[in-house]
């Protein structure tokens, strides 16, 4: 199948859970422009990166073209990164702490650009993975919303491997019920189903639209 057409048909599978709006995240990272122009002609906004030096490289002389092109991070955002970040993307979904959490307030401050962020939830509260604590998440949000004046829309979360996704992406959404969050970036190529089902506004694609990576 075409890269069109694997996008079309995720498109129209989610349609069909009659779940409400869903918007596809293409993850572009690793992939050529040659491979990402396709979807660029249809129309489609929505491109995910993990990296932000990947990104900046790859996106810059297309965002100066097409205002229209949402750029989503996804990838652990460092600190030191954070200052061209917020130039390139429109989305960060990766805020989990307090240190970066004051830099991007402190650079909205200067600037007239605002970004959407959504708090990343370390939902199975796994060592090895990014993401603020269950139990902590509620007094971040807070803190980003009220004393940062970071426009926080939603939580992303990850499930742990080799469990059933769905029961973790319920407890996300609840999370963000009880935060009055709207936003949800939820599902990845395996999963997607499942996080729509559980409200997921944003699914991440990358795999499934694009072929195997192989870098």
């Amino acid at each position: 199948m075409s890269i069109i057409n694997n996008f079309n048909f995720i498109k129209e599978k989610i349609s069909s859970l009659n779940c409400g709006v869903t918007e596809v995240i293409a993850v572009s990272k690793t992939f050529s422009l040659v491979k990402i122009m396709p979807l660029i002609e249809i129309g489609h906004i929505h491109f995910g990166e993990n990296k932000v030096q990947e990104a900046k490289q790859k996106w810059s002389g297309i965002l100066s073209e097409n205002k229209s092109i949402n750029l989503h991070l996804l990838g652990k955002l460092q600190s030191n990164k954070a200052k061209e970040a917020f130039k390139i993307f429109n989305f960060i979904h990766t805020l989990d702490n307090c240190k970066l959490a004051k830099i991007l307030s402190s650079l909205e401050k200067d600037n007239v650009r605002k970004i959407n962020y959504f708090v990343q939830v370390n939902i199975g509260n796994e060592i090895q993975k990014n993401g603020i604590d269950y139990n902590l998440a509620t007094e971040f949000i807070k803190y980003c919303r009220f004393d940062l004046l970071l426009n926080i829309i939603g939580l992303m979360c990850i499930p742990p491997l080799g469990h059933s996704s769905s029961s973790y992406f319920k407890k996300c959404k609840e999370l963000a019920d009880l935060n009055n969050l709207k936003e949800l970036s939820m599902g990845m190529s395996n999963d997607y189903i499942e996080a729509v089902k559980n409200g997921s506004t944003f699914v991440r694609i990358g795999n499934s639209i694009f072929g195997e990576r192989f870098t």
